[in-house]
């Protein structure tokens, strides 16, 4: 996959899961801080200050580490398998 298009989607993928969790911190059927998170992990692959304040929160919150671990391996697999998908078509 090309370079460029892997960062535009990851930056759409990232900024998207930022903006529904923003939206799921008002709404009660989205879980909010999940999908911020999720944002953050992946967006700490191209911004500097997501990673930097991914770290805070891990450190902050030692029992969300965990999950947050798992999380950064589950979307790092699903780039990895986009990725795949794309270099076949």
């Amino acid at each position: 996959m090309n370079a460029r298009i892997k960062r535009v989607l990851v930056l759409i993928v990232g900024w998207g899961f930022i903006l529904l969790g923003i939206v799921g911190l008002f709404l009660p059927i989205l879980q909010g801080v999940l999908f911020l998170l999720m944002g953050l992990i992946i967006l700490s692959s191209e911004y500097v200050w997501a990673h930097h304040l991914l770290a805070k929160l891990r450190q902050h919150f030692p029992k969300i580490s965990g999950t947050a671990e798992e999380a950064t391996a589950r979307a790092g697999r699903w780039l990895r398998h986009l990725s795949r998908q794309r270099e076949r078509d």
